[in-house]
């Protein structure tokens, strides 16, 4: 719905009308639109009509309040499509905290349509730019212009995908880490028109391709609206990834189709289309999720909204100087999320993606921000304990990034009931095992026993199971699994900061060739590593992440920060897809699926309640085919190792073989005929008994199966 400047001015009334103090934003009720705005400490705040382009003021309305911190109005006889921003009066002292300037139109933190585009300029700071007093002097310049509004959402149409979702059981999960506009901006199968959309990831072509892998769950890169840095203005690059969020109810245009990116409501019904359709596949979705910082940065960013209604309750601030932002997110401030007011926020935001738009869980990026304190990171932070009662909340996935920027940032273990948390310790040991072999750098067997297991010295507590530990090899932000075999140093130079972005001393491997190769030698053992990584990711205890890519050996050409690579370099590069790696990671998935000895809900030797039978047993083996003692798990020579994994008495039994070596490793295997059910390298036949001993070729891992034993008459 949209209105002309002169019909919109003929209708707005002359004063507001008492409002409702919930919920939040902008709502249609009742003939009209009610409005209602947190600021603890401003003074006032005025609501500010625009015409439809966003470009004419065309009123203001002082709204009434406060009400517990909450301003609020009503206008009669309005509805959807009208397009508005904020003003807030109250003292400009930064050395207090306060950074208010009414000078600077606001974007409404529970906006849902975000109208204009946003440009750096000078106008959208509270101080003068350059000014010698820096940011205590005070910048009177209107911004209404350049500013970005928000619409009145126009109520979105029909049922809730949520009405259709899966639910897999957890230990039957298999995610699928990936940026909806990446994964099908080359992809031949989708229609040109599509590509890079919303619309694109539910192609039939895309859901073909995530159900022939076996996954059942699609981790999106962060789809809320969100802004570049300032730093990447006039380079002709852009934050791909999206992980700088503004409008935390609101779907990213820039990853729509190309006909709806300036129609908001458009763009909200391609995204539940989107989940719709992959619900209908039976694939779930979670979104990353940024809720520990805004784009307006440091104490000397701009003012676009948070900042400038309320910048001491949304941000976390220096106790010792209030002018000045924590940076527990690297990325200039934190978002306080101990305020009550900020917690809703994120809560009311959690509960919109669940409720309206459908969706089936979130990953929370850099997470240990939500459970800050006064005294540090806290388990139980009121955050986390308003997050896990929530019955809206209360079926979803919930997966921590756990660490974030700050000090004592790195809380791995430490979150609280059904979370899951990303296991870089599996990533670390998985990849020092396969590719540090005998060298500097390389995993023993005992450290990548431990995470094959899911990390029990991690986990094991507090009730929580093996499935809480999310083992990933590779992830959007690092090296792709084919670039952790094909380079041994980073090549971050088309970022535009002299290769000094990204992670250094991530672990690779290039077998002795920069980049790619033609040497059938080396891309055999590129081959076997990634093979053996892959299969140690899909057939550990725990949560398996996949990297969108990793399955058709997506290079980045060494890039292992390819945040702002909107271009043929961060996309899949489809045309060079690796057909038959991707059929073997649908093996491998098939594989975990038909065996529950794989996917335990529960440690080893520990039954599903107290007393009940049945539980799994675990025991590791030397090549020579004995039982692993202490002495063999610091006995820094050898690395092959086996394990054996039972269950029941009517349940199949595995053997699972590990060589990381460059050479053959001839195993002792367990009495009994034995079946060979997987060779990572490819290189055995797949058929026919074995007894007594086995070969497992170089940089391997295999599985074999045993039937049970038919019981005696």
């Amino acid at each position: 719905m949209m209105m002309t400047t002169t019909s919109t001015a003929n209708r707005l009334p002359e004063a507001l009308e008492p409002g409702r103090h919930e919920p939040l934003g902008a709502q249609v009720r009742d003939g009209g639109v009610n409005f209602a705005v947190f600021s603890e400490h401003a003074q006032a705040i005025e609501l500010c009509v625009f015409d439809a382009a966003g470009q004419c003021e065309l009123r203001r309305y002082r709204l009434q309040g406060p009400q517990d911190g909450i301003f609020q109005g009503f206008l009669p006889g309005l509805g959807a499509g009208l397009v508005y921003g904020l003003r807030a009066h109250g003292p400009y002292q930064p050395e207090a905290g306060h950074r208010f300037n009414a000078h600077k139109l606001l974007l409404d933190p529970y906006a849902r349509e975000i109208v204009g585009h946003f440009g750096w300029h000078a106008e959208h700071h509270g101080y003068e730019l350059g000014h010698p007093d820096g940011a205590r002097s005070f910048d009177r310049r209107d911004n209404a212009a350049q500013a970005l509004k928000a619409r009145v959402p126009v109520p979105l149409a029909g049922p809730s995908p949520r009405r259709s979702a899966p639910r897999h059981a957890l230990q039957d999960v298999v995610l699928y880490e990936v940026h909806v506009k990446g994964f099908s901006q080359q992809m031949a199968e989708i229609p040109a028109a599509l590509r890079g959309s919303y619309a694109a990831l539910a192609h039939p072509a895309a859901i073909a391709h995530f159900k022939a892998l076996g996954v059942t769950t699609l981790s999106l890169l962060p789809v809320h609206y969100a802004l570049d840095e300032p730093h990447l203005a006039g380079t002709g690059l852009r934050n791909y990834w999206g992980y700088n969020s503004l409008g935390f109810f609101a779907p990213d245009p820039r990853l729509a189709q190309p006909a709806h990116r300036e129609d908001a409501s458009a763009v909200a019904a391609e995204f539940r289309a989107m989940v719709q359709a992959l619900h209908e596949a039976g694939l779930e979705v979670v979104l990353d999720v940024v809720y520990n910082h805004t784009p307006e940065g440091n104490e000397f960013g701009p003012t676009i909204s948070f900042r400038g209604l309320d910048h001491k309750s949304y941000y976390r601030l220096v106790a010792e100087d209030l002018s000045r932002c924590e940076n527990h997110s690297a990325c200039g401030n934190t978002l306080n999320t101990a305020h009550p007011r900020v917690a809703q926020l994120v809560l009311d935001s959690l509960r919109f993606w669940v409720q309206e738009m459908g969706v089936d869980g979130f990953r929370f990026d850099l997470a240990p921000v939500l459970g800050r304190t006064r005294h540090g990171f806290d388990g139980n932070a009121a955050f986390f304990m308003a997050l896990r009662q929530d019955p809206v909340l209360a079926g979803v996935h919930l997966i921590a990034e756990p660490w974030d920027a700050g000090y004592d940032g790195y809380q791995l273990g430490r979150f609280p009931g059904r979370f899951l948390e990303w296991n870089d310790k599996f990533r670390d040991a998985v990849r020092g095992y396969w590719l540090g072999a005998g060298g500097a750098g390389g995993t023993g067997r005992g450290e990548f026993a431990r995470r094959f297991t899911a990390s029990s010295d991690v986990f094991h507590h507090g009730q929580r199971s093996p499935l809480a530990s999310v083992n990933f090899v590779a992830c959007h932000d690092g090296y792709t699994l084919n670039d952790l075999v094909s380079y041994s140093r980073k090549h971050n130079e088309a970022n535009g900061e002299n290769n000094r972005d990204g992670r250094d001393g991530e672990l690779c491997a290039n077998f002795g060739v920069e980049g790619p190769s033609e040497d059938p030698l080396v891309r055999r053992r590129r081959e076997r590593a990634r093979r053996a990584m892959l299969a140690s990711l899909l057939l550990a205890q725990g949560t398996p992440m996949l990297n969108a890519g990793d399955e058709i050996a997506n290079s980045q050409g060494g890039n292992n920060n390819a945040y702002c690579q909107d271009n043929a370099l961060g996309w899949l590069d489809w045309p060079q897809a690796d057909r038959s790696l991707a059929a073997f990671v649908g093996r491998l998935t098939a594989l975990r699926r038909a065996h529950p000895l794989l996917r335990q809900a529960h440690w080893f030797g520990e039954a599903a309640s107290p007393g009940a039978p049945g539980a799994a047993s675990l025991r590791w083996l030397s090549p020579h085919g004995h039982a692993m003692q202490v002495q063999d798990w610091h006995h820094g020579g050898e690395l092959a190792f086996a394990g054996l994994l039972q269950g029941e008495a009517t349940e199949t039994v595995l053997l699972l073989l590990f060589n990381p070596a460059d050479a053959l490793q001839v195993f002792a295997l367990p009495p009994g005929p034995w079946s060979l059910l997987l060779d990572s390298s490819g290189e055995l036949a797949e058929h026919g008994e074995r007894r007594g001993t086995l070969a497992a070729p170089a940089c391997s891992l295999l599985v074999l199966s045993q039937a049970p034993e038919a019981p005696r008459s």
